[in-house]
């Protein structure tokens, strides 16, 4: 620090000495001119005055008062532009203290400015009130020299008593929220959780806000403790109290008019709008927030969109759209690709007398109209919920299902099974590229599966499975059906079900849930149906996946030593969607053991740990499909027969025209149907307003995609049916 003694009472500035490299005092005559533009300072030598050696014009400054310390960068007469704002450079109408600013910069009508550092080109624009206290965090949970543990922010997501609260960090995506809130029962590792935090932050008594290069900010009320990365547009804002905004030139973040934000961090390229409220957040790269949405104690994942709604202690993943006045979002974790329906009611409706529920909802969970749910509820991938008031806990194991109030006259509700796959697979395969379209992230930390068929909905699947072969084996002992004659032993019941439900395609029957609805259970429709398709579904992920990493290693066919090599690679049959990235249960207690022997000491090396599962991602579910197959015909590959090679090829052909063909049906309803027909005058009219059913993109190159796939998975085997190797 440099001192400066400014004032007959010998009253000291204290400035940072890094600040005044390149600078200078003024001269006689720049102070002559400040005076005579009715500037004033409470040193009246100037002496805390400092402007840059190479370029500084004093006529730039007008009626403003100084104090404290400024160190101003170039002040040349030019102007700068944002959109239909321009302002000349320099210093007018304000009142500043303990400010230094980079080149060019416009300070106009900001009423009071306190320590803060500016880059270059900033534009600050009519502002009633800017400054930053010495102990600031901006929304960082750390804390300052002498602060009690009371003044930490947490962020309580996913349940409403904090029982998983977190600390809220400038590089936190949703995977570092998961792990944190949902591995609770070691104290240990919770609280290197916390040391992860603090490395490498200081707890000096010695902060300064920051706002840096080419950011405007304009027309805002009150702006606390808050640092500003770079190009960001902040507008009309009513409160931004101890946030930090990132933002870059590739990935630029706005504030627009109304919006107050405490306690928070938002992420690159996101925008939030028309007065909506952020308290104690964490919101991630390329998100909206807008028209009055309030989000409270939550994380919020990359590429969401939330409007109007209410969302209080979530951890939500990336891809989540709530866009209605009347839904609301409680205490839940929701593990994105996600949409929330007008009039939804979620985890409100609680169940014990204290508000310390939660609900837990797989990746592409999609509630219906004014649906409401009760903690705690469980919900597996990719489950649509029809609208109804659930009155009961649920817990839903069924992937792809549909699942409604039901008409059973003993309040239990109905689940249909592998539903999406039957009825509207255009939903199902258009999740993929729809995903990828919308993610306008520059820079991705955080890896997410898009794919419908991954690792983690395999494994549901073949649990959702397990579980109807299950309940087949309760249904044919209640009708002392013929197949169960002859068994005797758990494992022949439950193999004399496996072998109905193959043998009988066409069987019209339901069976019982208990565990899918608390006291009142499930009825589960078409569950032969549905265990057909999800084998299907199985087998057709399974071989798809040994097709890619073929031709990954410019093989065109499964031979005996790349069957070797995959068998080689580690098998893992656990698996947890993590922020979005899928990654095997074991390798989290791999990162859990790192993390508690120091061999992880920050969350750089966190996120390193999530690239390296990443980066080996392909190689861990080449070998689970694999197992898959294995699994599904109960031996190992090597002893497939010539006909159940060609038997596999041929059903997962048929399944791929199966996919495009409900894909296409799916969407030709929308062109044929009467009522969706009915309010157009001719089809000229139809195909001007929504598109002709040709020039679909998504459908034409999913057909084209399919006949690529049938032509390659003909020859998938052709290195093991051969004796190749």
């Amino acid at each position: 620090m440099v001192k400066i003694e400014y004032s007959s009472d010998s009253e000291t500035c204290e400035i940072p000495a890094e600040l005044l490299a390149g600078k200078r005092h003024l001269t006689f005559n720049e102070i002559q001119i400040l005076e005579k533009n009715l500037n004033h300072n409470d040193d009246p030598g100037w002496k805390n005055f400092y402007v840059d050696e190479k370029g500084f014009d004093p006529s730039l400054i007008h009626l403003s008062f100084f104090s404290g310390f400024v160190v101003l960068g170039k002040l040349e007469k030019c102007t700068l532009h944002y959109n239909d704002l321009i302002l000349e450079c320099g210093i007018r109408r304000s009142r500043i203290s303990n400010v230094a600013t980079g080149d060019n910069c416009v300070i106009r009508n900001v009423y009071y400015l306190d320590n803060y550092r500016l880059g270059d080109r900033v534009i600050l624009f009519n502002i009633q009130e800017m400054c930053c206290t010495n102990h600031s965090k901006f929304g960082v949970g750390i804390l300052k020299e002498g602060e009690p543990e009371e003044h930490r922010v947490w962020i309580g997501v996913a349940n409403e008593n904090d029982g998983r609260r977190i600390l809220p960090f400038e590089s936190m995506i949703p995977a570092d929220a998961y792990i944190w809130s949902h591995y609770r029962e070691d104290p240990v590792l919770l609280q290197r959780f916390i040391e992860l935090t603090e490395n490498g932050t200081s707890k000096k008594l010695d902060t300064y806000g920051y706002v840096a290069d080419d950011s405007v900010i304009k027309n805002s009320n009150i702006i606390k403790d808050t640092k500003v990365g770079k190009a960001a547009y902040i507008k009309g804002v009513f409160k931004l109290k101890n946030v930090t905004l990132l933002s870059s030139e590739e990935e630029p973040s706005q504030i627009g008019e109304g919006v107050e934000m405490v306690n928070g961090i938002l992420g690159y390229g996101s925008k939030v709008f028309y007065q909506a409220i952020a308290v104690r957040f964490v919101i991630g790269r390329n998100c909206q927030v807008k028209y009055g949405a309030r989000v409270l104690n939550s994380v919020l994942g990359d590429n969401s969109t939330v409007s109007c709604c209410e969302i209080l202690n979530n951890l939500i993943y990336p891809f989540h759209e709530q866009h209605h006045n009347s839904s609301f979002l409680i205490a839940t974790t929701v593990m994105g690709q996600s949409n929330i329906a007008a009039g939804a009611n979620i985890g409100s409706n609680h169940n014990s007398r204290s508000p310390d529920g939660e609900i837990v909802a797989k990746r592409g969970f999609w509630p219906g109209l004014c649906s409401d749910f009760k903690h705690n509820s469980r919900f597996a991938s990719f489950v649509l919920v029809s609208k109804g008031s659930y009155q009961n806990e649920l817990d839903i194991i069924y992937p792809f299902s549909l699942v409604t109030p039901g008409n059973n006259g003993n309040n239990s509700i109905s689940i249909f099974p592998a539903w999406l796959f039957l009825y509207d697979m255009f939903a199902v395969t258009r999740n993929r590229t729809k995903f990828t379209k919308r993610d306008k992230r520059v820079i991705k930390v955080q890896h997410i599966e898009t794919d419908p068929m991954a690792p983690d909905t395999m494994q549901e699947v073949m649990a959702a499975l397990q579980r109807l072969i299950a309940l087949t084996v309760d249904y044919l002992l209640t009708i002392k059906s013929d197949y169960m004659e002859e068994a005797d032993t758990a494992e022949k019941k439950f193999q004399a079900a496996k072998d109905f439900l193959h043998q009988n395609p066409e069987a019209d029957f339901t069976l019982q849930d208990t565990l899918c609805q608390k006291k009142y259970g499930a009825v589960i429709f078409k569950p032969v149906q549905a265990y057909r398709m999800y084998r299907k579904i199985v087998k057709y992920y399974a071989t798809r996946t040994l097709m890619e990493f073929c031709h990954a290693l410019g093989a065109q066919s499964l031979d005996k030593e790349l069957l070797e090599k995959i068998r080689s690679l580690p098998l893992y049959t656990e698996w947890e969607n993590v922020g979005g990235q899928i990654i095997p249960s074991e390798k989290l207690q791999e990162l859990f053991a790192a993390i508690k022997d120091g061999g992880i000491s920050n969350w750089d090396g966190v996120h390193h740990f999530y690239d390296t599962c990443q980066f080996s991602y392909e190689q861990f579910k080449v070998r689970y499909a694999l197992y898959l197959l294995e699994q599904l015909y109960s031996r190992s590959v090597e002893d497939f027969s010539y006909d159940l090679y060609r038997n596999i090829i041929d059903d997962v052909s048929l399944v791929a025209y199966d996919i495009y063909n409900a894909a296409f049906q799916s969407r030709e309803k929308d062109y044929s149907d009467y009522y969706r027909m009915m309010t157009y005058h001719s089809t000229k009219e139809r195909d001007a307003v929504i598109g002709p059913l040709r020039d679909n993109e998504f459908l034409r190159q999913l057909r084209s995609e399919t006949d690529v796939f049938v032509t390659d998975i003909k020859g998938l085997f052709d290195g093991l049916l051969g004796g190749g190797g």
